[in-house]
Order: C-alpha cells, then structure tokens, then sequence
C-alpha cells in the first residue's frame, strides 16, 4: 500500500532560520505551532520526512553530530513525530551534489524509502529551492510558508506558517 507523506524543509519551517546557522541548541528555536502541526499530520496518517540543506558541514562551520543533536531536540520536543531526515552536507561552490536542493536526489530517496503515494505527498518549504526538486520528481503539492511567493514560482499553495499549511493539507486529503 502506497504512503501519504509530507516533505518538510527544516531551517525556517520548523526552526527559526539563522544566516549563521542554526547548529546549536541555544540557537536552534522551534517555532511556534510546530509540535501540534506535526501531531496533527502523524493522526492524519502522514509519514513526515525531513529534507535539509546543512551547507555549514563542508564549510567547517559545524559538524554532522551537531545536525543530529538539532534533530534529536527537534524529536524531543515533537514527541518523535519525524519518521526520518536527509541532510545534504554539501554547497555548491565546494562540490556538485544531486542531493543538495535544488537536487533531486534527497526527494528520490525519500519517495523509494516510504514507497510514497505522489498524489497524497506534500512538500513544505520555505524558499524556491525547496519546492523546485519536488516539482522536477513530481509531487503535486507544494507549500511556500512564511515568504510570499513570488511571480513564476514553483508553489501551488502559499500558508503564513507550518500549522496553516498543515490545516489546508487535512482538508484537501479529506475531500
């Protein structure tokens, strides 16, 4: 039987976004809404997947063990909502990688890993960026939060925050 899955960016739609970066937990703030956002999409029947760019890895800024101590907080708090998290630890100006967004490769895993339903998969993303793999690997469904979406974007729907995305997402899943 085919998953309903929902794709989540991380940086900016389940934590405050840092220029700097948001490896330590004194830095990594969930934002608000986002615990009872993602227990309402677990009882929806949702697996949730994180998909995150962590270009501070091959920059020396951090290191992969403090992307896993922000995860494990970010489970902590979410009552271990998140069925599982990609990273890609790559930039583009050190090394081509298919699995930083705007790759795919991150989505493709993700999709095979969960045998995914592409019509009941959703991604939530904060930036272009994010939802441009999802179009290019076919998920019909793409959430710009926070920023509006600008002319020729790549969204199909627009949410102030990650719980308005997810309240429109179990409405369109129980028509």
């Amino acid at each position: 039987m085919k998953t309903k899955c929902v794709f989540l960016d991380r940086d900016g739609v389940l934590n405050k976004d840092y220029v700097d970066y948001a490896y330590t937990l004194d830095k990594f703030e969930i934002l608000p809404g986002v615990p009872e956002a993602l227990q309402k999409l677990k009882d929806a029947g949702f697996k949730l997947v994180i998909l995150t760019n962590q270009s501070g890895i091959v920059k020396g800024v951090y290191e992969k063990k403090d992307v896993m101590i922000c995860h494990n907080a970010l489970q902590e708090a979410c009552d271990n909502a998140i069925d599982y998290m990609y990273y890609a630890p790559l930039h583009e100006k050190w090394s081509n990688s298919l699995s930083r967004k705007p790759g795919t490769l991150m989505f493709e895993r993700a999709l095979y890993k969960f045998d995914a339903d592409l019509e009941n998969t959703w991604m939530i993303g904060d930036k272009e960026r994010d939802l441009v793999p999802a179009l290019e690997v076919g998920i019909p469904h793409r959430i710009q939060v926070d920023n509006e979406p600008v002319e020729g974007s790549c969204s199909t729907h627009y949410a102030k925050d990650l719980l308005d995305a997810v309240d429109n997402i179990i409405l369109a899943s129980e028509k």
